[in-house]
């Protein structure tokens, strides 16, 4: 349910930052428990990070690998749901299980005071024996500081703004990035512009029969190997990239050819290493994203590498504060639809373990 209820000051154990699928997976657990919790959600309708994808995007697991705990997404062990079907699921997962969810609230701060945690936002103040951070990386796009990158003047977007390869038509774009979304970026552009795709690296390719499931196998039998205290497999990275239709179907066309990054950019376009100029009308920054943690800086608790010191997902520094889906350092493959149940089950656990051994 959703309130729109502006509080004056409301009192609950527990507080979850984000109503993604980060947020939803950690309430899914809290709602086993006697603890009173609320989410607080920046967006204006359920859907996460996902309402500010490209409209063409379709998941790189089946259904069954792209679910919540307690619920599987429709379609099948076959189905790769597209952009718009995992939105409606979340919507469907929320209303489902009656999660008692406010939205839209910014949180602006949060704050100790006492024995409590203060979630201080636009619309009022909640006082929290816990606060879970599920804010995920959707505010904080990253964008390397290339030299002249502010003196360019042709459009630069980064992939959080992209949503379709029209306004590129005919244009001459870079799109930069050698993650999944670059290389679906790049393979739908392509078709539309003269387009060039600017990695750091070689991409990693997984074989044409490999989705995301492997990624998401590789993080289980990570985390079954440390709890066994045997030698751990090397991490699943998402920089692998996940042959789905659109990205063979470039490679086949001959769109996916690679090349290192421009040295610097100009007013009107970059330069090479090898000195060539060349004129640019776009480029699409598929360079990834940071922890969305500024609603944290006033505990003290953000490192200069921008993430909070955690044990089992919960601060070293603030002991009422525990984060969920930010990547690895939360939990192997928490940042998945799927990972992340983990995390959110082990946060849940213990909060309530917490809270509970605190109350007289």
């Amino acid at each position: 349910m959703t309130s729109n209820a502006r509080p004056r000051e409301e009192y609950v154990d527990v507080i979850v930052i984000g109503g993604g699928q980060s947020g939803l997976a950690t309430a899914f657990y809290l709602r086993r428990t006697a603890l009173s919790y609320r989410i607080l959600d920046a967006q204006r309708e359920p859907g996460g990070a996902w309402l500010h994808t490209w409209h063409s995007l379709r998941l790189f697991s089946p259904a069954r690998f792209s679910s919540l705990p307690g619920r599987l997404m429709e379609g099948g062990p076959d189905h790769y749901a597209s952009r718009d079907e995992a939105i409606d699921y979340l919507r469907e997962y929320e209303r489902h299980y009656g999660f008692p969810v406010d939205r839209p609230v910014r949180v602006e701060a949060v704050l100790p005071e006492a024995d409590r945690l203060r979630v201080r936002t636009d619309r009022g103040d909640w006082l929290a024996r816990a606060v879970v951070s599920a804010t995920g990386t959707l505010d904080h796009p990253y964008i390397p500081a290339y030299p002249g990158r502010t003196e360019y003047r042709g459009v630069q977007i980064h992939s959080r703004e992209y949503r379709s390869p029209e306004p590129f038509r005919g244009q001459r774009v870079l799109v930069v990035g050698g993650g999944n979304s670059g290389a679906q970026i790049m393979a739908e552009v392509a078709r539309e512009a003269d387009a060039t795709w600017v990695t750091l690296s070689a991409p990693g390719f997984l074989p044409d029969d490999v989705d995301g499931r492997y990624l998401f196998n590789q993080a289980t039998e990570r985390y079954r190997a440390i709890q066994e205290g045997r030698p751990v497999p090397p991490p699943a990275t998402l920089e692998d990239i996940v042959m789905v239709p659109p990205v063979r179907e470039a490679r086949a066309r001959g769109d996916l050819v690679r090349v290192r990054p421009f040295e610097t950019l100009t007013t009107t376009g970059v330069i090479w290493p090898d000195g060539r100029q060349e004129a640019v009308d776009a480029i699409i920054w598929c360079t990834g994203f940071r922890p969305a943690l500024e609603h944290l800086r006033p505990l003290g608790v953000v490192e200069s590498d921008g993430r909070v010191a955690v044990r089992d997902n919960r601060s070293l520094r603030e002991h009422r504060l525990w984060l969920v889906g930010y990547g690895a350092w939360t939990g192997f493959a928490s940042a998945t639809v799927i990972g992340v149940g983990r995390s959110a089950r082990s946060v849940a656990q213990q909060i309530e373990a917490v809270l509970t051994a605190e109350t007289p």
